[in-house]
Formats: C-alpha cells, structure tokens, sequence
C-alpha cells in the first residue's frame, strides 16, 4: 500500500510539474502586458472557474471550515499564487527564462532542505546524495546560458530569489495543512485557494488595468483573456488539484523533490519554443535532475 501510494503521488506530482512548467511560458506568449496584469487576469479567472466549480457543495464545505482555516488559505493564496506570479513574471521579462527557471529550479533543495527538519522526516544525511545530484543537474542546466549572457540584471534576480522565497513558503505550509485537514478533499482544498485567490486578485484591478495608459488593442485583449483562462484551468486548477494529492500521498521531504518537473517541463517548453534540440549540457542537467528524484523517492520506499 505505502509503494502504491508513492507511485501515485510522484505520478501526480510529475503531472503537475507539466502542467506548471506552461507558466513560464506566458510572459512570451502575451508580450507587453505588466506582470501585475498577468498575475490579476490569471487569478480572476481562476477565481471564476472555481467558483463555478464549487457552487454545488459550497455550503457543505464551508461548514467544515473554521476560521483558522480561512486565515491559513488567505496566507497560502497569497504567498503561492498572487506575490509568487508577479514576482516571477517580472523575473522572465527582465532577466528571461533562463534566469528565473535558475532560481525557481532551486525549489527541490529549498523545500527538502526545510522539510528535513519535520519529525519523522528522513534524515538529512540520507538527502545529500539526491540534493547533490539535483544541484548539479540545475548548475548544468544554466551554465552554458549564464556564461554567454551574465547572471542578468540585480532586479531580475531579487524577483527570482522574492518568487523562490514565497513559494517556498507556500509548498511548506500547504503540505503541512492538508496533512491536518481529514474531511476536506485535495480537490477542494485547491478550489477554495482559486476561491481566496481570485478575491484577492480583484484588489489588483485598479493598479493593475487602470492607470497607466492602454495601449492594447481588442485583439491583443481577446489573446490575454484566452490566454489567462487556459492557465486558470489548466495550471491552476487542475495543476494544484494534482499537487494537492501529491502532497497527501507523499512526504514533505519527497514533495520538494518533484517540484523538478516544474523545472524540466518548463525547460522543454523553452526548447519547443525556439524550435531547437537540447545541447549535450542540458541532456545531462535533465538526467541529473531525474536522478536526483529517483534517488530521493528510493529513499523514502526503504524508510522503515
């Protein structure tokens, strides 16, 4: 049963990654509007479908909630979805992907290195070998980017380290309540973070679309509302609805380590986006990072 249940949160957490890894793609495939625009669009949307999602069962959730429940989604929707988007959507438009997928790539170490200190976590020295593999596969990854280009601008890099820091908090603290919540689903857990989340993104209206000069026509409109819809359905709810489950289905040690498929399916993305084949370095970075994962999980299958 433990196999059983570690195949299929590593499977969902694989899923999630791919579906993640489309955010970075965003920036580009909508050019020239704010990353607070971005991050407002993408959130109202996911607000909307939420609670279109949620109508049905509304009152017999919230009736399982208490207010300590909603402050702690007020603090998770915050922290992993509204400061976390802005924050990396000004990371790739100053600094590019690379830069940002650099940063953000750290998040298996971050988060393992944080979660080894649960009780009951394995220890940190069984971690080493699958933290070192997964740190070199990451320098790998932006080596040969970073020696033609530079480590980019100071600001670039302050938003990166600003979007690692704040999802860090929120993979931390996620994982940490659903392991409390017994009677509300991983599903349902997401939907009310879509919920809070979209609230919160209506503060972002005003600053965001309402002052400052437009220079958008109603096509370029109709492109963003297309475009942010797909990421609300595809990456943010059912990319977290999967991650939910990963997360109850796996340690917290285990579920920092497969926010490396954010990182792999993001890069692959970036490949398909220029049209062109990995060099032999990112092969390699690629097969330390899934490496590292292996290895990790291996660790946790023989836990007694």
């Amino acid at each position: 049963m433990m196999i059983n249940k570690t195949v299929l949160g590593i499977s969902a957490g694989v899923l999630a990654g791919a579906l993640w890894g489309l955010v970075f793609l965003v920036p580009q495939l909508i050019r020239g509007f704010t990353p607070m625009q971005l991050s407002a669009g993408r959130y109202i949307a996911y607000g909307i479908v939420a609670a279109i999602l949620i109508a049905r069962s509304w009152h017999s959730i919230a009736a399982k909630l208490s207010a300590k429940e909603w402050r702690a989604l007020v603090w998770l929707s915050l922290t992993g979805n509204i400061i976390y988007y802005i924050l990396l959507a000004a990371a790739v438009q100053t600094g590019g992907v690379a830069m940002a997928a650099l940063v953000i790539g750290l998040l298996p170490v971050v988060v393992t290195l944080v979660a080894s200190r649960d009780d009951g976590a394995v220890s940190f020295r069984q971690l080493i070998p699958s933290l070192i593999l997964s740190s070199a596969g990451l320098i790998c990854i932006s080596w040969k980017t970073l020696s033609a280009t530079g480590t980019g601008s100071l600001s670039s890099l302050l938003y990166a380290i600003g979007a690692l820091i704040s999802w860090t908090v929120y993979a931390v603290e996620n994982s940490r309540w659903l392991a409390q919540l017994k009677n509300i689903t991983s599903h349902e857990w997401s939907l009310l973070t879509g919920l809070v989340t979209g609230a919160q993104a209506l503060l972002l209206l005003i600053p965001a679309f309402c002052i400052g000069p437009s220079t958008h026509s109603a096509t370029d409109w109709m492109h963003f509302s297309v475009v942010v819809t797909g990421i609300a359905l595809f990456c943010s709810i059912l990319g977290n609805a999967l991650w939910n489950y990963a997360s109850r289905m796996l340690p917290l040690t285990l579920v920092g380590q497969m926010i490396v498929f954010e990182t792999l399916f993001a890069a692959t993305y970036g490949f398909l986006w220029e049209k062109r084949w990995p060099t032999l370095a990112e092969y390699s970075a690629m097969g330390l990072l899934i490496a590292g994962v292996i290895l990790c999980a291996s660790v946790h299958s023989t836990k007694k």
